[in-house]
């Protein structure tokens, strides 16, 4: 990830960060589970394209619960609260 312009947050070494002019990633990693959050569709297809060709994955589409933490989209955001 480092190589292909990813940051490690330093807060939390599971969750890496590329920003750039166009936009934002942010992808949560916990052993074999993994969220890609962003600010534009093809940012979100172009890092999901850079891992299928380094890793064997399954795109589970849109997330709605991760980590026994249920997601749910609003008008304002999201919002996340125990499953």
């Amino acid at each position: 990830m480092l190589s292909n312009g990813f940051r490690i947050n330093e807060c939390d070494k599971c969750v890496y960060v590329k920003d750039t002019d166009r936009g934002y990633v942010i992808l949560c990693l916990y052993v074999d589970d993994m969220l890609i959050i962003g600010c534009y569709e093809e940012m979100i297809k172009t890092t999901k394209k850079l891992l299928n060709s380094k890793f064997d994955m399954k795109d589970m589409g849109i997330a709605d619960c991760i980590l026994g933490i249920k997601i749910t989209g609003t008008s304002g955001g999201i919002v996340l609260s125990p499953s």
